[in-house]
């Protein structure tokens, strides 16, 4: 297991800034994502770490040793990516042995390698067959057992359950993380899929337009966003607008069109004044749905679409002022009168104010 350390880290395409001024550390052992919208800069920060990129400026270190200007055959990572390039013409087993055959490996430790590689990802049976003969789960799993028989100091994921079924994907991401786990790997993920970050990821960090946003723990991540971009791509949000009335440290009074909320402050760095203005955060799953009200985090509305799923029925709130998004986990009355007000309460805990 090795840290993984990212300093200052400059990457331009032309006059593009790809990544501008990246920092971070990555524990031994961690799995650890990456995430963000389109175009932030996540995969080509993976793509510097692999050596496919060479900085512009910035370093990039294994434990202690500088590989900022290594080639990408002599980092010694296991890279999986999105299209899983397998040699359709080979076997299981030859797949998984290229990369032991291109670094000169004795064929007797070749075959015990290739051997426990893909009983690692339970893949034993299906040695001797062909890559077109595996199914989608099968042909990822053949690519994890090759990214993992070099016994690389780190392993690199770009998207490697994109092409995957939602049943596959479900399956295949606890089974990344059991693999990544067991093997005692460094891992660096990147996708856009939140639910998969929130799932499995120890840390995670979510970059926008090349720098980073907030890194931290899932639960950090999504119950205390520092900034609008976080909140909203990080599970879903209703923002209010609103101006501080008054402040405690990190708790804040605000006034908004819907009436008084009380929350906590997203960013921890962020001072703000009493009259600045500030976005008011409630996840949907925050709101209680009552007869009555309260004296703050309440807004007065009622029911106009609603969705049954199941487990959570979704509603949308219409207020004098705007709509709200709400679920009702665990719902016992799905029809809910659109004839008389309702009213839908958050806890202080559950808002979060940002800067606008």
């Amino acid at each position: 297991m090795i840290a993984i350390t990212i300093e200052n880290l400059v990457k331009k395409f032309g006059e593009a800034v790809a990544l501008n001024g990246i920092s971070l550390r990555i524990e031994p052992g961690e799995l650890f994502f990456l995430l963000g919208p389109s175009g932030c800069g996540k995969t080509t920060l993976l793509r510097n770490i692999a050596g496919f990129y060479i900085p512009d400026e910035g370093r990039i270190l294994f434990g202690d040793e500088d590989v900022t200007r290594l080639p990408p055959h002599k980092r010694n990572t296991g890279m999986m990516f999105q299209s899983y390039a397998l040699w359709p013409h080979m076997t299981v087993a030859k797949n998984v042995a290229f990369g032991l055959e291109e670094r000169r490996i004795a064929s007797v430790e070749i075959r015990q390698r290739v051997e426990a590689a893909l009983e690692s990802v339970q893949m034993q049976q299906f040695a001797d067959r062909k890559i077109a003969q595996l199914s989608g789960g099968q042909q990822q799993r053949v690519a994890l057992a090759r990214a993992l028989v070099i016994r690389p100091r780190c392993v690199l994921l770009d998207e490697p359950l994109s092409n995957l079924d939602a049943r596959l994907r479900l399956e295949m991401r606890s089974e990344i993380r059991r693999v990544c786990k067991e093997n005692g790997l460094t891992a660096i993920y990147v996708t856009h899929d939140q639910k998969e970050a929130l799932s499995i990821s120890d840390r995670m960090a979510v970059l926008e337009n090349g720098r980073i946003a907030q890194i931290g723990t899932p639960e950090q991540v999504y119950r205390r966003p520092r900034t609008r971009v976080v909140a909203d791509f990080i599970g879903e949000t209703n923002f209010l607008k609103g101006k501080i009335q008054s402040l405690e440290g990190a708790k804040a009074l605000v006034e908004t069109a819907e009436g008084p909320f009380e929350g906590f402050l997203g960013d921890p760095d962020w001072k703000p004044s009493l009259n600045d203005e500030v976005l008011v955060s409630v996840r949907p799953e925050s709101w209680l749905l009552r007869n009555d009200s309260a004296s703050v985090n309440v807004v007065k509305g009622r029911i106009g679409e609603s969705i049954y799923l199941g487990e959570v029925a979704q509603y949308r709130l219409q207020t004098n002022h705007t709509d709200l998004k709400i679920f009702e986990l665990n719902p016992h009355i799905f029809s809910r009168s659109r004839d008389r007000e309702i009213f839908a309460v958050a806890s202080a805990d559950d808002v979060v104010l940002l800067q606008p």
